[in-house]
């Protein structure tokens, strides 16, 4: 069985223990708190000095026509046909035109925003929007700057002013109103309204231009239009800026400029309507005054004041077939435009005039559809790419629509066409008739006809031209504003409560990571739960970390943690130590090892030995850690003769090598001596038993400080002398895998006898059971410690 699987089949751990893994954290408390205080503190700076942002929102309705149908105001012109039935506004084109560049590049146009005005606080700059004391004007209306730059101007005392760059370097100086001339264009400089002539301190106003492209593009991102709901044409608009004014005029503004490109788009066909009328009466006015005077010469050519009865009604028949006849031509020359510009039109697309005057309402309304679809298609490739979908689709019902409205208005002049040519021969025929009247009074006939025929035909594109002028006049908004814009008074950035939260949180939150990340990489031993966790071996008792740089911690009157750590342990001891009634004259040898060097052996042997002298008892310490001797090193003595000696010199006796110091009465020691070249070699002697024997018959306690087992095998040779066995472990420095080394020791019983104890252990920190390590319950003498010290301890 591994070493592993033994330990935990010997142990019953079902679940883990919450309280015990939280108590892991409970020594950092004063380290949570600082860092709570830290983040708090900084939490509270951000909140204090960012720039705060307020939100404006404003409402509106887009209109849709097929829906609503038209309005009061409109109704009134329903009858003259120019209305027409509306057109349906899809409201996700209608969000990427609010937010398209060329109605948010007449928005920054507008409000001037590609300049913004700082002026110095105690600590940060804050934008000036509509106050600011000064104003540049460009000369150059239409100057576009190639990058985002800054300056800034100095007001002296004297009324002067000095211009530096963004380097802090002076460029230019003069006077209000003066001419500047810069890299980025020249310019002037004014005082507003908000200039005070009183302040007689200089002050400075920070300037930034920025890039138009530039502007356009962030302003696309921090504008957002949304639906209220999906089925809804209401939508929303919402804008965050440091200024709050200024984020309500960016979004009146951009609804303003909205509708105005609507308007400016619906008017598109009205225009074009009205292009070609003026066109037509250009030239029939033309031919209206030439007949007018043709009718004039012949009259006083021949004398004639009017026709005859005859003559009047064979007019009058004759102008019932005019009137058809100009109502037909006017809609074959009417199809024969809209073929032209639908011909000029192969690759790129543009709105048709209204089709006045065509009787077919299947092609005004297919017409009206494809100048919608035009008008859609013209918005969209604003903001979209020619590969984006919706702009194909776009294309591709243009097309479609384009080749059917050809089609249809081809065959509805072929069809006007037959009607004329029947009109025609009905003309021929009535011609017959007016022939049997007299020659004179048939030429003022057919003269008035064509007056008649001519006049007629200027009167309707008057007519005509007077609707669709009503059309632009009537033209209305293509958004109802439902709310203006509106910003509270309390910005939505930064969120104080957030902040404070968010700052707590990362407060607790860093330090406990890193705890946490830290115990989940440590694999030391830190208290007794871990020793009992992976090993069998019985427990004698810890030793907490000593403050005192004083090596020999124990004395009569010292009332420490550490003093009275060795107390316990060597009360302890007889419960470990066996029973030897039967030899009471004999002493009890303690031998005291580690896994390694480097856990506190000779600290514990020294130690232990000073306790147990302070009970009235004889003891020897003795040096058998031949390879690294420390006891000497530690209780800072000289080297002298010892063991090494006496088994190399059988004339040396065990006197000659034993000493004691002042500052432990009672105790002997015997020091490891010379280093030997063969130091398990010299073990294997019989000096090394005598001395053993011997001793134990002078002493009560003979605490053995021998060599690591981990290292050498000198431990495992002389074991077989001991009484018992002391394993140091040392905390915060062994790692909890080498615990199988001593675990495997005791299994196999090759240390008899063996108990361990924990060195250096932190008695403020809870490993272990849940609780930190004191002694004395309250009369162990304390520390002091300088104030820094408490407070991080």
């Amino acid at each position: 069985m591994k070493y592993s699987e033994e330990i935990s089949a010997n142990k019953n751990i079902d679940s883990v223990n919450i309280r015990e893994e939280l108590e892991k954290f409970l020594p950092f408390k004063k380290w949570f708190g600082l860092s709570i205080f830290i983040f708090l503190t900084l939490g509270f700076l951000y909140a204090r000095y960012t720039t705060p942002e307020y939100n404006a929102t404003a409402s509106i309705m887009i209109k849709d026509n097929v829906n609503s149908g038209i309005s009061a105001e409109l109704a009134a012109f329903e009858d003259l046909g120019i209305i027409g039935g509306g057109s349906a506004n899809n409201t996700e084109n209608e969000i990427e035109i609010v937010r398209s560049r060329k109605i948010i590049s007449r928005v920054i146009d507008s409000l001037k925003l590609r300049i913004k005005y700082f002026t110095k606080g105690t600590i940060k700059k804050s934008e000036v929007y509509t106050n600011s004391p000064i104003e540049i004007d460009f000369l150059n209306k239409k100057i576009n700057f190639e990058r985002d730059t800054s300056f800034t101007v100095s007001v002296l005392k004297t009324g002067l002013i000095n211009i530096y760059n963004e380097d802090g370097e002076l460029f230019s100086k003069g006077s209000f109103n003066d001419r500047f001339n810069s890299d980025f264009g020249d310019y002037r400089i004014y005082k507003t309204n908000f200039f005070d002539d009183t302040i007689e301190e200089e002050f400075e106003v920070y300037i930034q231009l920025k890039r138009k492209d530039l502007l356009i593009d962030k302003y696309r991102k921090l504008i957002k239009v949304s639906p209220i709901n999906k089925n809804s044409s209401v939508l929303i608009l919402s804008l965050n800026d440091p200024v709050k004014s200024k984020a309500e005029d960016i979004l009146d503004e951009l609804i303003s400029q909205y509708n105005y490109d609507a308007i400016k788009d619906k008017n598109q066909v009205s225009e074009k309507t009205i292009q070609f009328i003026e066109e037509r009466l250009k030239n029939v006015g033309q031919e209206l005054a030439t007949v007018q005077d043709d009718v004039r010469n012949y009259k006083d050519k021949f004398g004639i004041t009017g026709l005859s009865r005859e003559g009047e009604l064979a007019l009058e028949e004759l102008s019932q077939n005019n009137k058809s006849i100009i109502e037909l031509g006017s809609q074959i020359k009417m199809i024969d435009w809209i073929l032209k510009k639908l011909s000029k039109t192969k690759d790129e697309f543009e709105t048709l005039p209204l089709g006045i005057g065509i009787a077919d309402l299947t092609i005004v309304k297919s017409i009206n559809y494809y100048n919608e679809l035009v008008l859609t298609y013209s918005k969209l490739s604003l903001s979209a790419g020619r590969l984006n979908p919706q702009i194909l689709e776009l294309r591709t019902q243009i097309t479609d629509k384009k080749k059917n409205l050809e089609s249809s208005l081809n065959n509805l002049r072929y069809s006007l066409n037959l009607r004329l040519n029947k009109l025609d021969n009905e003309l021929s025929l009535m011609k017959d008739k007016v022939s049997s009247i007299p020659s004179i009074e048939r030429g003022m006939i057919d003269i008035e006809r064509q007056k008649q025929i001519t006049s007629g035909l200027y009167t309707y594109l008057l007519k005509k031209k007077e609707e669709t002028s009503i059309s632009l006049a009537v033209t209305v908004p293509n958004a109802k504003i439902i709310d203006s814009a509106y910003s509270p008074l309390k910005p939505v950035s930064p969120n104080k409560k957030l902040i404070y939260i968010a700052s707590f949180i990362l407060g607790l939150g860093i330090p406990f990571g890193i705890i946490y990340i830290k115990n989940l990489l440590d694999t030391k031993i830190h208290g007794r739960k871990d020793i009992d966790d992976l090993t069998t071996i019985p427990f004698l008792g810890d030793v907490p970390h000593s403050e005192t740089k004083e090596k020999v911690v124990i004395t009569k009157s010292s009332r420490s943690s550490t003093a009275e750590a060795f107390r316990l342990i060597r009360t302890n001891l007889d419960f470990v130590l066996p029973n030897t009634e039967q030899e009471n004259k004999k002493g009890k040898t303690i031998f005291v090892t580690s896994t390694t060097s480097g856990e506190g052996k000779s600290f514990i042997s020294i130690n232990l030995s000073a306790a147990l002298s302070l009970s009235e008892k004889k003891v020897l310490l003795l040096g058998m850690d031949l390879r690294a001797p420390k006891v000497t090193e530690y209780l800072g003595i000289p080297e002298r003769k010892g063991i090494t000696n006496y088994i190399k010199n059988p004339e040396l006796s065990i006197e000659d090598i034993i000493f004691s110091i002042p500052e432990i009465k009672g105790l002997d020691i015997i020091a490891s001596g010379v280093i030997p070249p063969n130091p398990a070699e010299l073990l294997l002697t019989d000096r090394v038993k005598e001395i053993l024997e011997t001793v134990k018959t002078q002493y009560d306690y003979i605490i053995v400080d021998t060599a690591p087992v981990n290292l050498v095998t000198d431990t495992m040779l002389i074991s077989k002398y001991a009484d018992t066995f002391i394993y140091v472990t040392r905390a915060n420095y062994l790692d909890k895998r080498m615990l199988q080394v001593p675990q495997s020791l005791y299994k196999e019983k090759k240390l008899p006898n063996m108990s361990i104890v924990l060195n250096d252990t932190d008695m403020k920190r809870g490993y272990g059971y849940g609780y930190g390590y004191g002694y004395g319950y309250g009369y162990v003498e304390q520390e002091k410690k300088p104030w820094y010290k408490k407070i991080f301890s």
